[in-house]
């Protein structure tokens, strides 16, 4: 591991952003081999989720994501990595999402292996999590099959997020 490839964040500072997303389902992609796993031509939908700790866009990305998959259709496997933290993984993603400009947090929806929709940090920053969930869930109503939601009700309306902000402005 290199230097620049060190993690930019306090570990334990992230770590309930990271949980905001294993507690609906996600799976963290750690490291580049388990992108091009998580990603590889197969059937089926796969969400992916550039978490990121600005709270400008993240605070809605997340719960929004998540208010998303309580929906009927949702895709099939659900991962995320963490700009900032797992860098070479963030990396190969971002180059899964072609000549998009470097976002995050970032959603990206693929859809049999190839990219079908994606909502990037410009288009979350102006949203609440409830305009996140209403982009998401669209997008799953048009490329998803699995029955959802992906966690119980129950449990969904027992997650709290978080709703601090990274940036210095």
């Amino acid at each position: 591991m290199t230097w620049s490839d060190m993690p930019s964040y306090d570990p334990v500072a992230v770590q309930p952003m990271r949980e905001e997303l294993l507690a609906v389902g996600f799976r963290e992609l750690l490291d580049p081999a388990a992108v091009d796993e998580a990603l590889a031509p197969r059937p089926g939908a796969v969400l992916v989720m550039i978490n990121s700790v600005c709270g400008c866009a993240a605070a809605g990305a997340r719960p929004g994501v998540a208010l998303a998959l309580q929906h009927e259709r949702i895709p099939d496997r659900l991962v995320t990595a963490f700009a900032g933290m797992e860098k070479q993984a963030v990396q190969r993603v971002r180059e899964r999402l072609g000549a998009l400009p470097p976002s995050s947090p970032c959603l990206a929806l693929f859809k049999d292996g190839e990219l079908v929709w994606i909502l990037p940090r410009p288009e979350i920053e102006s949203r609440s999590a409830l305009d996140v969930a209403a982009a998401a869930v669209e997008a799953f109503d048009r490329f998803c099959e699995r029955q959802g939601p992906s966690i119980p009700r129950e449990d969904f309306e027992r997650l709290g997020f978080t709703a601090t902000c990274g940036c210095s402005l």
